[in-house]
């Protein structure tokens, strides 16, 4: 078997193990929130639930981020408790479904969690967020860009990446640069798809651009559906392709147009585009991604020379990813969450430390106040090469 396959598998049976043996569920009502203000805390331990899309070790770039988490675990017990305490992360997979992840998180809320922390993509990260919510825990790192994570504000919820809007604000600017006025948009038939979708041409429309084709998609895509779409891409004579998400429906889409001899330009948010780049092969050649997490390959900054160092000393047989350094940074930037607050720890002593937090992690800063949890700010623009690398 192959060091990455051992690798994945082992990940996932790890996170099986972490989710415990328990089968019990929360009931549905909002729990009572002096009831719940110190689960999860002992004299030694803070437990924390994080459910997160690995579908059994299939999901790449869920593994990825899982690895991070890892990483960066191992660095934090080895410089020491935090406050006499040691962090302790019980682990569920919610398969990349939005009735799993709610699912699990209630049963993680049953085991007496502290908080959640680390989901990744939107359904399922609204889907923990809606039990954090009912039951007063914070959400720490939500790795998706959902606007719904921070519009409404979410008093809980604590995001590190910067969303999708703004990655979508880059790319557009980027691609009026270039002289692209017509925009196709490949997003999700649901709430927050449309949210996407008006985000996307809220923009556009201050930049004198036009989102001529939005592509919604269900659950079940066809070939015939995807072809579809190429045909009105070449129809309204569209100057570029967005998506939002689904990296693995946005390869099949790409697939499907440059059969169809469409030479169109796509361009990418983060979310799985390492994976989506690998898969793609030649391709990938020219994409352009944008990214919330500096280039894990390089060694320019503090962050990612710390972050290789954790890596390999976790991970020797892997390779570096994007997900995987936003898994580290944003397990780091939980850290100090939890250090900032002392030893006093409870949910509303948290909250009270968070009321106006700035942390810099290595020069990646972020920052949450009252009534914005934008966390951070940080976006990166990167071309695919002929070789297949991202260049910065």
């Amino acid at each position: 078997m192959n060091p990455t396959r051992r690798r994945l598998i082992c990940l996932s049976a790890m996170s099986g193990a972490l989710s415990g043996l328990s089968t019990a569920r929360a009931q549905s009502n909002p729990a009572n929130p002096a009831l719940i203000a110190n689960q999860g805390i002992s004299r030694d331990q803070i437990l924390i639930g994080q459910v997160i899309s690995l579908e059994g070790g299939r999901n790449e770039h869920g593994v990825a981020v899982r690895q991070g988490v890892e990483a960066a675990l191992r660095e934090v017990e080895l410089s020491g408790p935090i406050h006499g305490r040691k962090l302790v992360l019980r682990v569920m997979d919610d398969a990349a479904k939005a009735a799993e992840a709610e699912a699990r998180a209630r049963e993680l809320a049953s085991q007496g969690v502290f908080m959640f922390f680390g989901s990744i993509e939107g359904g399922p990260s609204n889907a923990v967020m809606k039990v954090a919510n009912e039951t007063q825990r914070p959400f720490f790192g939500p790795m998706a860009g959902s606007p719904t994570l921070r519009r409404p504000h979410q008093p809980l919820v604590f995001p590190v990446r910067a969303e999708h809007r703004e990655e979508f604000r880059v790319l557009l600017t980027q691609a009026r640069n270039l002289g692209m006025r017509k925009v196709a948009f490949l997003q999700s038939d649901s709430d927050v798809g449309r949210l996407h979708l008006e985000n996307l041409r809220a923009i556009a429309n201050t930049l004198g651009m036009s989102v001529l084709l939005p592509m919604p998609f269900g659950s079940d895509v066809s070939d015939a559906m995807l072809l579809g779409f190429v045909r009105q891409m070449r129809e309204k004579q569209v100057d570029v392709v967005l998506n939002h998400g689904s990296s693995g429906l946005y390869e099949r889409l790409i697939r499907s147009a440059r059969s169809e001899g469409l030479t169109i330009p796509f361009f990418g948010i983060n979310s799985g585009s390492a994976q989506l780049a690998r898969h793609l092969g030649p391709l990938a050649q020219g994409m352009v991604f944008t990214q919330v997490v500096p280039s894990p390959w390089e060694r320019k900054t503090e962050l990612t020379r710390n972050y290789q160092a954790a890596f390999k000393a976790a991970f020797r047989d892997q390779d570096f990813s994007y997900g995987s350094l936003e898994g580290y940074v944003t397990t780091l930037a939980l850290a100090e969450s939890l250090k900032k607050v002392g030893r006093d720890l409870s949910v509303a002593s948290y909250l009270r430390a968070m009321a106006d937090a700035q942390f810099d992690l290595a020069g990646y800063k972020m920052a949450w106040r009252t009534g914005d949890h934008a966390g951070s700010a940080f976006i990166d623009t990167a071309i695919v090469t002929r070789e297949g690398r991202f260049k910065h």
